[in-house]
């Protein structure tokens, strides 16, 4: 399954690397939404979040909220998109599991404008609701793989 950020990761393919641990890389984005814009990837090769180990999730989950600080602090930004595309049909383009941390730059900031979102709400039927929570849930319990 090595893709391009395989390629990164084991350093064939130069990066602006910004952090790395036993289990995750950082490095900048060379298409960034804006300046700073980083990509945060497991070394564990997994197409999809679900798939990850415990360890490699709870790595992610440590490195995330420090290397967004470390960009807030280099772009002076004041806030930030973390984006997470699961398959192509949700717009994966890579097909590792993957963070982006977008800085979002005041107006007149220069760099780009950093992530844009269309959201378009739904109503949340009440029967239908209690069905999936208890679905959901169901399939939390024990979840640990």
């Amino acid at each position: 399954m090595s893709s391009i950020f395989t390629r990164i990761i084991q350093r064939e393919i130069p990066s602006h690397e910004v952090y790395r641990d036993d289990y995750v890389v950082a490095f900048l984005d060379i298409a960034p939404l804006s300046r700073g814009h980083v990509l945060v990837v497991p070394i564990e090769e997994r197409e999809y979040l679900h798939e990850l180990s415990e360890a490699s999730a709870r790595a992610l989950g440590s490195a995330l909220p420090r290397i967004a600080r470390a960009v807030m602090g280099a772009t002076g930004a004041t806030a930030y998109n973390v984006l997470q595309n699961n398959g192509s049909a949700a717009h994966q383009a890579v097909p590792h599991v993957h963070f982006h941390i977008i800085p979002k730059p005041a107006a007149g900031a220069g760099g780009g404008s950093g992530l844009g979102i269309h959201w378009q709400p739904t109503q949340l039927n009440a029967h239908d609701a209690a069905t999936l929570a208890d679905g959901i849930r169901a399939g939390c319990v024990g979840a640990d793989s």
